[in-house]
Formats: C-alpha cells, structure tokens, sequence
C-alpha cells in the first residue's frame, strides 16, 4: 500500500544544498540523529508538562516538519558523505522509536481521551519499527512498508494535534482517530513482516533458478 515515504527522494532533493553545507561545516549524521532524538523529548515533556494548555499541541505539527527534515539529512550524511557507521544505525533507530513515543505519549492527558488507546498506539508504533528492523536479521532490507510508517503516523499526529490545538477536535474524534491509526498500525506490522518473507523468498528462487556453470 502507498506511503509518505514514497515520497522521501523528492524531499531528498529539496534538502541537498542544505545538506552540502552542514557536511561542509563539519556536521555529523550522528549529531543530526541525536539533535532530533532530544527535541523530540523536549517538546514531549514540554506538552505533557503543561498538558491543560491544549494550544500548546501546536508545537507537534510544526516539530514533525523539522524532525522530518532532520531524518532526512542525517540519512543523507550517512549515505551521500560516507558517514555511515554501526553506531549511526543503532542511534538512528532508538532515536526514532524514543521520539515517536515522546510526541504521541501527551496525547494521553487531553481531557476525555483513552490514555491506555495512546499507550496501545506507542506501542504499535514501536513495534511496527521492530518488524521493520528485523528484516536484515532473515535476509532482507530493512522494511519501510506502509501504509502507516514513520512519515504518515507523523501526518496524522501533526493534524490531530493541530486540531487539537486549534480546538477543533473532541476527545471522542481524537479517540476514532487514534483506533484507526492503531489498526494500520497491526496491519502495517503485518505487512512488513509479510514483505520481509517475500523478499527472502525471491531471492532464494531467483539462486535456486539462476543458471550454473
């Protein structure tokens, strides 16, 4: 099914002169990585701290475009400016899964809505990451499969919160909303996991049918 990701390379594209320029002032991919994880717990505990003031859910939308920009730049470094390293790939990975529960966690103490539906939610979404991590482990590429990875559960976060913020959403649109993510979040698990195989099965018939000498 369609992702957001799909549309990574443009987005790529539009960032390169600025990633061109960091690398040129010394900047590292794993800085990049790091900056984005600790933000993103700021903002968390910064929203969750002062969880009554709803107008401050703002903050979410407005820092997923940045921490967006700022995955795609430390990948970039990594790939484009041979800054890629064993311990890129752990700190790209934990501080994904860390920040992704930071920013959906204060959505728990809006008045009304189910915090054991944004505890489930967090947890899907890590574990969702985790299936997609695991496929290097059977013989795979790491999983990026829709349809709610990383860069649409941070669309659908940035406009519930907006609404939020704005006071258009009630905490039982917000409780629909977040099942519905759940349950993309099940089948987007599955899915990758499902990919992952077919993948590894490919491979095998294309050796298995490959001509010998």
């Amino acid at each position: 099914m369609p992702s957001i990701y799909q549309l990574k390379p443009r987005f790529q594209n539009l960032l390169r002169p600025l990633v061109q320029r960091l690398y040129d002032n010394g900047t590292t991919a794993n800085q990049i990585t790091l900056l984005a994880g600790a933000v993103s717990v700021l903002v968390g505990v910064l929203i969750g701290s002062f969880a009554s003031h709803l107008w401050l859910f703002i903050l979410i939308p407005l820092w997923m475009i940045l921490r967006m920009a700022l995955n795609a730049i430390d990948g970039m470094l990594a790939r484009e400016f041979g800054q890629q390293s064993r311990l890129g790939a752990y700190l790209n990975e934990l501080c994904d899964v860390v920040a992704d529960s930071a920013l959906i966690l204060p959505f728990a103490l809006i008045p009304g809505v189910s915090p054991l539906l944004v505890v489930l939610l967090a947890l899907l979404a890590l574990f969702s990451e985790y299936a997609g991590v695991l496929g290097p482990m059977v013989g795979a590429s790491r999983r990026y499969d829709g349809p709610m990875g990383k860069s649409d559960r941070a669309f659908v976060l940035g406009v519930l919160a907006t609404g939020v913020a704005l006071g258009w959403l009630g905490a039982a649109w917000i409780n629909g909303a977040l099942a519905l993510v759940a349950a993309l979040l099940v089948y987007t698990l599955i899915n990758r996991v499902r990919q992952g195989l077919l993948e590894v099965r490919k491979q095998e018939e294309a050796q298995q049918n490959a001509p010998t000498e």
